[in-house]
């Protein structure tokens, strides 16, 4: 079932295949019905969004029901246990602490002549962040989108949420909003949470830029309102590569790859080695554990589909693959990672060594777990405060400093056929 490769080109067209999986033939209508979709909440409000989750959701609300009651936040504590808001609490304590260190500062430079330049970083007002729902449920998720928001400086927090049955939301979510200073909670999801979070409606305040993974219709609906907000990036499939030498465990490599492939029928889980008896040997492993595994279906699709395992002469070889693949997540299971990260360049997350399993920063580890997927490695990189906050340039001259550079102004004025550009400097430097 898990494809082994042993030749350079064939591995390359494979890896292109699934780096390239989320683009088929139905794209086109997705796209266009997603158009739709934005277009209707755009004009008609709240009442496109409870006609839609009617429709795909199968929950019928009014509109003052869209919005999670004070009642239902507090009962939430009540079902769920201790352990598990120990869990949510350790966890959001510690991607807290990571993403305080990473928040920039502004600055400023006196220059010779008076010249004062510098950059000045300031949050955006409200953020809106997208939790997936339905029959799942990602408190962490809702952890490393609020956080950031929250450490960048952002006043406003919404937070939109599939509807499970019978109206509810589980309340693990609930409570990791809560922990994490977010109290306006809509039960909303599809491409019309995303339009109502753009555009705003009667109940759904507009937002300034919008984070959290989705379905397809979900990252289509952000790709499309990109421009009228920020967004964070254009998710895919999860995915996650493993470089692993003749020092890994063949039942950590399996079971790492199975973490990936149990989340949906299009994650992509990839080993490369240069040990053909290890290959193998995970093979083996991974055919073991899917025969009892809960959600065996949908992993199976996911390892036949997308699984694969690459044999190559070195691991220069598997950094170079690795590169052209641009991972979400990258797993060093090799003997001396550290000698091999420099030849990384394109990676989501780096999981380095033997016990850094890619679940450790998928809950608490600290560093954003909404990574770039698909390639998008190559130019973007995780999720975190810089998300939310945007930077102005600050700049002052003196009178001295203005006449310095006013000939090389009027001259490049002068070049572009700009001869207001140029009088607005010469007209400072008569008066002077």
């Amino acid at each position: 079932m898990l494809r082994i490769v042993t030749q350079r080109t064939e591995a390359e067209s494979e890896i292109k295949r699934i780096c390239d999986r989320i683009y088929d033939d139905q794209m086109i209508h997705k796209e266009a019905t997603v158009t739709e979709i934005i277009q209707t909440v755009r004009r008609k409000g709240d009442t496109a969004l409870l006609h839609y989750t009617s429709e795909f959701d199968g929950q019928d609300f009014t509109a003052a029901e869209l919005r999670v009651s004070g009642s239902e936040l507090d009962a939430a504590y009540q079902q769920v246990k201790g352990g598990l808001l120990k869990a949510i609490e350790m966890a959001h304590q510690r991607i807290e602490e990571f993403h305080k260190m990473r928040v920039p500062k502004s600055w400023v430079h006196f220059g010779d002549k008076d010249v004062v330049l510098g950059k000045r970083y300031t949050p955006v007002d409200a953020a809106g962040i997208y939790i997936p729902g339905g029959k799942a449920a990602y408190p962490s998720t809702v952890l490393m989108n609020a956080v950031p928001a929250r450490v960048a400086g952002v006043k406003k927090i919404v937070m939109v949420t599939p509807p499970g049955q019978e109206r509810t939301i589980n309340p693990a979510i609930l409570v990791a909003a809560q922990v994490a200073g977010v109290e306006e909670i809509y039960r909303v999801g599809g491409a019309q949470a995303i339009a109502a979070l753009a555009y705003g409606t009667e109940t759904i305040p507009k937002v300034d830029v919008i984070t959290g993974p989705g379905n397809i219709y979900v990252t289509l609906a952000k790709k499309q309102v990109f421009g009228r907000v920020g967004i964070d990036s254009i998710a895919g499939p999860s995915e996650v590569l493993i470089i692993a030498d003749a020092s890994a465990n063949p039942t950590y490599v399996a079971a790492d790859m199975l973490a990936q492939a149990e989340h949906d029928q299009m994650a992509a889980s990839i080993l490369i080695t240069n040990d053909s008896r290890l290959a193998n040997r995970v093979s083996e492993e991974v055919n073991r554990m899917l025969e009892n595994h809960p959600r065996r279906m949908m992993t199976e699709k996911a390892i036949a589909h997308y699984g694969l395992i690459v044999v190559v002469d070195s691991l220069k070889t598997a950094a170079e693959l690795s590169n052209q693949f641009a991972p979400e997540h990258l797993e060093l299971e090799v003997e001396e990672p550290w000698q091999l990260i420099d030849q990384i360049r394109h990676a989501g997350a780096i999981f380095i060594g033997h016990s850094t399993p890619e679940a450790v920063g998928d809950y608490l580890a600290g560093p954003n777990h909404t990574l770039p997927t698909c390639g998008g490695a190559r130019y973007s990189s995780a999720l975190g405060v810089e998300t939310f906050l945007k930077h102005s340039s600050l700049i002052q001259y003196s009178p001295e400093a203005l006449k310095e550079v006013s000939g090389a102004i009027a001259l490049l004025t002068e070049a572009e056929g700009l001869p207001s550009h140029g009088d607005s400097v010469s007209l400072r430097l008569k008066d002077l």
